[in-house]
């Protein structure tokens, strides 16, 4: 056997250590998802469900003076709520316990204002406990939603009330848990029953609730609940109500001036800000409806699958989550019409998201940080949701191409950053290649979690994805096209 001098050991052992050596990832940004608000972003369809007092006057703002007698749904099953939001596609559910007008949809101890006071299952009837139920039946999360006015309680306006307000988050948090959102708006004070004074009554948004105590006490009980209100600091609302998130959306605000109810703040609340502090990204709510709540004069207006497809582009494929309102009827169920609207919305998202043409395809990426195969373009079309191609630190401009192995017709894009890392990408651009030539089909600004580009019908062999502007190197996870 031959002897093995020195300076070779040195120089094989040197060799040997190079290629073991991994490249960094890319720093995360200053602002990234909590675990929390990643597993909300993923969860893209979510159910919101009105149902009160309300349902039964035809009013959408109950005044508080409405008797609980009125209350008594004839045919009500919450499980065929609940399950119909299964089969066609949505991830959670969040209930208004108690609306504005202050009838709670469980037999509150704090309270005489509620179901337990109503004819329905002769006072012992619960529907919180009811959808709580189901959504654990079906393996859906479950929300709340407990309007902070209350314009049936005698002391609304004073201390006494927000202990009454916090009470009554204890009996929902401790009995019919878990908890995944918690959700409240910006309406907050004015004319109301309250105890029976009919008056007008104002409170300092910013300061009455304390809401840094009030979300404290929550999440002494709940420590991974989301908080969803215009300000989050879990979610923020998107600043309308019509299914559309910003064209730019930035899941990133700066909150410190921020509360619920705030006017002027739509824009901001819309787009985000670039350079925000916080990750609070944008939530989207829009009814099925007209209304917030049933009306039968509404049942011919139920937005169609189509219509219903186009705010599932505005919404989740703008990188925000969509929280779609279905209001039960005076049965207590989901109409007919709500069913089939909901039946056609999942077919359709179906249909047109059924084959991913990208899936596996082979990706060439002119630059691959440190050269790495960890970072390579092949992990945009590899399927998995935690591998991603990056670039290097100083790299803020760059592009690739999916090879799709024939000619297809192309008619939406599908881009995802690896958000654990932070939202980076400022403008990309879309190409199409036929016959050996790219031509230019589209262009926007962020991606986020997701971003959606629906596009003219298209023949094309290749895609490539030229990104323009990047707040730090960029880092894509997943690329799908249809």
């Amino acid at each position: 056997m031959k002897k093995l001098y020195l300076p070779a050991i040195i120089l094989i052992a040197f060799t040997f250590s190079c290629e073991q050596k991994e490249t960094a990832p890319p720093t995360p940004m200053p602002a990234v998802p909590a675990p929390n608000q990643l597993a909300w972003h993923e969860m893209e369809l979510n159910a919101f469900v009105h149902f009160t007092t309300n349902t039964f006057t035809g009013k959408e703002w109950g005044y508080g003076d409405e008797s609980p007698a009125i209350f008594n749904p004839s045919n009500y099953d919450a499980d065929q709520w609940v399950r119909t939001f299964k089969e066609t596609g949505f991830k959670g559910v969040i209930l208004t316990c108690k609306h504005h007008d202050g009838f709670c949809l469980w037999p509150s101890e704090y309270t005489e204002h509620s179901v337990k006071s109503s004819p329905w299952k002769n006072g012992e009837g619960d529907v919180v406990r009811d959808v709580a139920d189901a959504c654990k039946k079906y393996g859906l999360k479950f929300g709340v939603y407990l309007s902070p006015w209350d314009r049936n309680h005698a002391e609304y306006g004073t201390p006494a009330y927000v202990e009454y307000y916090r009470n009554q988050l204890k009996e929902l948090f401790t009995n019919y848990g878990p908890v995944f959102e918690m959700w409240f708006d910006g309406a907050n004070g004015g004319d109301g029953y309250y105890g029976g004074k009919r008056e007008k009554r104002s409170i300092q948004g910013s300061t009455y609730y304390d809401w840094p105590t009030t979300l404290q006490y929550v999440r002494d009980m709940e420590p991974n609940i989301l908080f969803f209100s215009d300000a989050g600091p879990g979610v923020r609302w998107v600043g309308n109500e019509r299914g559309v998130a910003g064209e730019t959306n930035w899941n990133t605000i700066t909150p410190d001036t921020l509360f619920a109810g705030k006017a002027g703040i739509e824009k901001l609340l819309n787009e985000g800000a670039e350079n925000g502090t916080h990750w609070i990204p944008a939530e989207v709510d829009v009814s099925i409806r007209k209304g917030w709540f049933y009306h039968a004069e509404e049942d011919s207006l139920v937005k169609t699958p189509e219509r219903l497809f186009d705010i599932y582009l505005t919404s989740v494929g703008r990188g925000s989550t969509l929280l779609l309102n279905i209001p039960p009827d005076r049965r207590g169920l989901v109409h007919e019409n709500d069913v089939a609207a909901l039946k056609g919305f999942k077919e359709l998202l179906d249909t047109e998201f059924k084959t991913n043409l990208a899936l596996h395809k082979p990706v060439y990426a002119e630059k691959v940080r440190g050269e790495a195969e960890q970072f390579a373009g092949k992990n945009i079309t590899d399927g998995m949701k935690d591998t991603y191609w990056a670039v290097d630190d100083s790299v803020t401009t760059a592009s690739f191409e999916i090879d799709l192995q024939g000619t297809h017709t192309i008619k939406y894009l599908m881009l995802q950053e690896y958000i654990p890392l932070g939202q980076r990408i400022k403008s990309f651009t879309v190409e199409l290649k036929q016959d050996d030539e790219w031509k230019p089909v589209a262009s926007a600004t962020t991606i986020g979690y997701k971003r959606i580009l629906k596009i003219d019908p298209t023949e094309a062999q290749a895609i490539r994805i030229n990104i323009k502007e990047s707040k730090a190197c960029p880092v894509i996870s997943n690329v799908e096209v249809y």
